[in-house]
């Protein structure tokens, strides 16, 4: 009896023990490489060139036209009439401020618009991380950015995850 009670209670001890080895297929992935070679990435480059082209230009033409009148200050300010120096003065301070508005304003919204989009792309990535995981019974997945030293018995799904996301 006491013979049948100690193989018992091994099996149980055995039993619990394993889920702590769970965690047993173990792949990493290099999202930020997927990233920087994926086909949506230059596809939304250049939809956004395209959607800020417009104003892109007119802050260069503004640029250009603010430069254009601090040189004709420097150069004929001197011989200028007080009254024609002082306009010239208050107008290139109020064009100034303007274009510094509008400048800040544009790259506030073409941050947002990159940070957007660069969002939809890597959550994308991460659903077919996802999905390549669940395919192949992974039971965790690490980004190569966070891994110090693998051996050579993790795989790199990289490659798997790249076919996928295009």
């Amino acid at each position: 009896m006491k013979k049948w009670t100690y193989i018992l209670s091994m099996v149980i001890w055995i039993t619990q023990i394993s889920p702590v080895n769970a965690a047993d297929k173990i792949a990493i992935v290099n999202i930020s490489n997927i990233f920087q070679q994926s086909s949506q990435r230059a596809k939304i480059i250049k939809q956004l060139e395209y959607e800020f082209k417009d104003r892109a230009t007119e802050l260069e033409k503004m640029e250009h036209d603010l430069q254009m009148k601090i040189q004709t200050l420097q150069r004929d300010g001197a011989a200028m009439k007080a009254i024609e120096r002082s306009e010239l003065e208050k107008s290139l301070i109020n064009q100034r401020e303007i274009f510094s508005n509008k400048a800040k304003e544009f790259q506030q919204e073409n941050h947002s618009r990159q940070t957007e989009e660069r969002d939809k792309i890597l959550n994308m990535i991460h659903n077919v991380v996802t999905n390549v995981a669940k395919k192949e019974n992974y039971d965790i997945v690490i980004d190569t950015s966070a891994v110090v030293y693998h051996s050579i018995h993790i795989t790199d799904i990289t490659n798997s995850v790249m076919k996928q996301v295009g």
